[in-house]
């Protein structure tokens, strides 16, 4: 790794996550707050067109890449398509042949550098020698990376993607969904363009493309560290717009590149079990949580408080649900609670997607619609003093692994804002809530209960509230300026630079 002042004070981070950021609270947070400690950061995210956008978050720069997708689609639908697929297939097998001569000599060598005596050198070369007839008698074999057929996931049946697994093992993700390669083809070479210090992959896919720029660097000469920061435990992860085939080959894809990451982050302590259990990992993850960052008193936030964005007095109930609207959030549960609720309010912060009209269409044929406000997104450092002004909270969220596993950014935004909350009876949202005395429980998915569970805290506002004075010490650690230390010792452990003392 670069010596601290080689490029800023400390090394260049090159950020991935794959999405347009914008909406991305943690990665945004993760960005800015490494810059502001020193580190050259470039966040690079996926553009939703075929330009590159750049902007910066204060000193983090950030920038979308271009993703064309031929491999996520079906080769055979007309001429045009069938040369774009191939010629992105030959780019991909070209940088899987690599990877792998890679990974095997990078395996073998126990990660030492691959170094400049004659003799290193020699030992290299023969690593390499070996490496590449490995590769050649797989190839011979036509047990990998064989999709001359350029059909995925989308035109295979479950018993032939299963037969696919038990020839290949984790290798099979490049037959379910060679569509992984997509974001291999447009990421890795920005990524070789910046030459990261260090190289901070958020969640699954980008995993494999951090591994494989972890060790083309590696294969230069060049000691690149991977932070792998896993958002959700995808084995466990409810399945609902792709297929379970799809889903296998993520699984795949996560558990091939694992082992090339130095480091591992994730969000709640179930979650590093889990992710420990899965992975063989030799320690546990470092937990990074995704709190909020604190509100100075003297700022002014540049966005209205929700309850002004909805017009209503200030003695009218209003219930917040802040984030994705997919339906495994149980938010349908809340809008189908609002008949049961005579003269309360719900403000829905979220993206204008197809999920956030339905439920909007939910309303109106409840006869609800006049009391359901949807809203926009905030600047991430603004969402606590924008939605203090909202009476409850309410995570409505249906069980799944990863529900169930940790507590959701909502959650600390809730509890930031000094919100009292209504809760699915998920497993860590329930346990947190009945600990801390903040709000109520409901059965989830269970729309009678939710408005219950409502009435009761509305009922009983002072005690709910009352019960944040008790935790302040806990709330302390629940911003984001104590994860941002957190994270940030994990990157300088990494480069062997001394830790930050705690104050």
């Amino acid at each position: 790794m670069a010596k601290p002042g080689a490029r800023g004070r400390r090394g260049r981070i090159v950020m991935l996550v794959d999405n347009g950021v914008e909406g991305d609270s943690r990665v945004q947070k993760q960005a800015r707050s490494a810059a502001e400690l020193g580190w050259d950061v470039v966040l690079l995210g996926r553009s939703p067109d075929r330009k590159t956008h750049r902007w910066k978050f204060g000193n983090a720069r950030v920038r979308l890449v271009p993703m064309p997708t031929p491999l996520s689609k079906d080769r055979d639908r007309n001429e045009q398509s069938r040369r774009r697929y191939d010629t992105h297939l030959a780019r991909a097998r070209a940088v899987d042949t690599e990877y792998r001569r890679n990974a095997a000599a990078f395996l073998g060598s126990g990660s030492s550098m691959p170094g400049s005596s004659l003799a290193v050198r020699a030992a290299w070369r023969l690593r390499r020698a070996y490496a590449d007839r490995r590769l050649r008698l797989v190839e011979r074999r036509g047990t990998d990376f064989a999709l001359g057929s350029g059909r995925g996931s989308f035109e295979m049946d479950e018993q032939t993607a299963a037969s696919w697994e038990k020839r290949l093992g984790t290798r099979a993700w490049r037959r379910l969904d060679p569509g992984l390669w997509d974001w291999e083809l447009a990421f890795g070479p920005v990524i070789d363009e910046l030459q990261p210090d260090l190289i901070h992959a958020n969640d699954f896919r980008m995993l494999g493309v951090g591994s494989r720029a972890k060790l083309r660097a590696w294969a230069g000469c060049r000691d690149v560290k991977l932070v792998w920061d896993a958002h959700e435990f995808l084995p466990g992860r409810t399945i609902h717009n792709q297929s379970p085939i799809w889903h296998r080959a993520q699984v795949l894809h996560e558990k091939e590149h694992v082992p090339f990451a130095d480091a591992v982050t994730t969000t709640s302590e179930m979650m590093a079990d889990l992710l420990k259990a899965e992975h063989g990992l030799a320690s546990l993850p470092t937990i990074v949580r995704n709190a909020p960052t604190t509100w100075p008193e003297t700022a002014v936030p540049s966005t209205p408080d929700v309850r002004s964005l909805c017009g209503l007095a200030d003695d009218v109930p209003l219930l917040l649900y802040l984030g994705v609207t997919a339906p495994q959030r149980g938010v349908d549960t809340l809008v189908e609670a609002l008949p049961q609720l005579d003269g309360v309010h719900m403000a829905l912060i979220a993206r204008e997607t197809p999920n956030r009209q339905r439920l909007t269409d939910l309303a109106e044929s409840l006869g609800v619609s006049d009391r359901l406000h949807p809203l926009p997104y905030v600047p991430v450092d603004e969402i606590v003093p924008h939605i203090r002004t909202a009476t409850v909270g309410v995570f409505p969220a249906l069980h799944n692994l990863s529900h169930d596993s940790d507590l959701p950014t909502k959650y600390y935004e809730y509890a930031q804002a000094r919100l009292p909350m209504v809760v699915s009876d998920v497993k860590t949202s329930a346990e947190t809530t009945q600990r801390l005395g903040n709000g109520e429980v409901f059965a989830a998915g269970d729309a009678e209960d939710l408005a219950r569970a409502v009435k009761a805290v509305l009922a009983d506002l002072p005690r709910h509230r009352a019960a944040y004075h008790a935790r302040e010490d806990e709330l302390a650690e629940w911003t984001w300026e104590h994860q941002a230390t957190v994270l940030d010792g994990v990157y300088r452990g990494l480069s062997g630079q001394p830790r930050r003392k705690s104050s």
